[in-house]
């Protein structure tokens, strides 16, 4: 490689390291705070990052989108709606096109294309991109509602991104012959937020009149939860209660186990959660152990450590990797031995906080900035190698890009009917 060929390639590299970032997400920005909201609102302070969520259903005649600014970050939401009645091709046809559009107003070009969901690259496939990457968070073909070609979706994907990470090392194993540049990445926590809880902070009015022991829930409920175990804990454990926070999602309000002592208090902001887990003596992870599960790494076994709440959980492959020596993670297998698992957190919280020690120094390395530095890296490095390759098949070649058109918030860009 000659002299101006290497500067060539190193200035495209530098101006694709601050090429645009679209997210395609099943998750919306503003739902639960999570995995793809911590490393987004990261990768935003030196890039911009759009987040574009699945599709909305319109009684509306034609397609179109909407973009949505939030405040405390630059990070903007991507919100399609596509007429309900339209098939599955008409969709996907219409949501390429919104892509195009977008891409066009916004004079965003070869953008790096970070994906949540295999179902979204169909219509995103067509695109020139700096770098393809595939963040695997769960195993989404095993989730209530999944598409029927959901594995196919993401062979297709797979053989497309760049790099491929996994959020723990369950669905690594599983997937790390399918991809020569695959990584697992554990999802991070914020300490110092969760910290907060050590604190006894003034319980939430909600929250303060349901009388303890409190073991509580936060996240989303949904076929992950083994509403049974839940039912029979409630049973077998009388004078404790039982909290859960979040939204309900792909199951019926009315199938979830109602008692006395099981409270329900909806979806709180992540800025609040803190507040909610001091008034807990223990915290809960009652999943089910079903296809949903199999390859889960939950990020709030680390949250609720930082918090300096115990964890009685069911028998998780990567709870039991991670943390099944670590003082203050209870797991059980069963019923009667969760209960029971409960009973031994609770003496453990009172005991005194010694046990939050050797926690602490193992959440060292878990921070999301440090997730988020090990990431870059990587896909900084698929930059470099994608943008040489594309400079050397466009050399002797004019290549003519659209002015830049500043973004208007809240413009609404739409797409004739097919």
């Amino acid at each position: 490689m000659n002299l101006s060929s290497s500067i060539s390639s190193q200035s495209l590299a530098i101006n694709e390291r601050e090429a645009p970032l679209i997210c395609f997400s099943h998750l919306r920005w503003d739902f639960v705070l999570q995995r793809p909201q911590h490393l987004m609102a990261r990768f935003a302070k030196q890039r911009a990052v759009f987040f574009f969520e699945e599709y909305i259903p319109t009684d509306h005649h034609l397609a179109y989108f909407e973009i949505h600014p939030f405040e405390g970050t630059t990070v903007k939401s991507i919100r399609p709606r596509v007429p309900h009645w339209w098939n599955a091709a008409e969709r996907n046809l219409a949501l390429s096109r919104l892509l195009d559009e977008f891409l066009a107003m916004s004079g965003a070009r070869r953008p790096i294309l970070w994906f949540y969901t295999p179902a979204m690259y169909e219509f995103a496939r067509h695109i020139d991109a700096a770098a393809v990457i595939y963040d695997c968070m769960d195993e989404l073909a095993n989730f209530r509602f999944a598409p029927d070609r959901m594995k196919d979706m993401e062979a297709a994907l797979m053989a497309r991104a760049d790099v491929v990470f996994t959020g723990g090392y369950s669905l690594y194993e599983a997937k790390c012959k399918q991809h020569s540049n695959i990584h697992p990445f554990p999802s991070g926590v914020d300490v110092d937020h969760f910290h907060q809880a050590r604190q006894r902070v003034v319980e939430p009015a909600d929250q303060q009149a349901i009388s303890g022991p409190k073991l509580g829930y936060y996240g989303v409920i949904d076929e992950r939860l083994d509403l049974e175990l839940i039912a029979s804990l409630a049973a077998a454990r009388p004078d404790y209660s039982f909290i859960f926070i979040g939204p309900i999602a792909k199951i019926a309000p009315e199938d979830l186990p109602r008692a006395q002592n099981i409270h329900y208090l909806g979806q709180k902001h992540y800025g609040e959660l803190p507040a909610y887990v001091s008034g807990w003596d223990a915290a809960l992870m009652p999943f089910a152990l079903n296809g949903s599960t199999q390859f889960i790494s939950p990020t709030k076994t680390p949250e609720y450590l930082a918090a300096g709440r115990p964890v009685i959980s069911t028998a998780i492959k990567d709870v039991i990797r991670h943390y099944g020596e670590v003082e203050g993670v209870f797991i059980a297998s069963d019923p009667q031995h969760f209960a029971q698992a409960c009973d031994d957190a609770l003496l453990l919280a009172r005991s005194g906080n010694a046990w939050w020690k050797p926690v602490d120094q193992m959440l060292e390395g878990s921070s999301w900035d440090k997730t988020f530095l090990a990431m870059e890296g990587l896909v900084d490095g698929v930059i470099s190698s994608t943008g040489f390759a594309h400079m050397q098949a466009a050399k002797g070649t004019s290549r003519k890009t659209a002015a830049s058109k500043p973004i208007i918030l809240g413009e609404v860009v739409g797409v004739p009917g097919l």
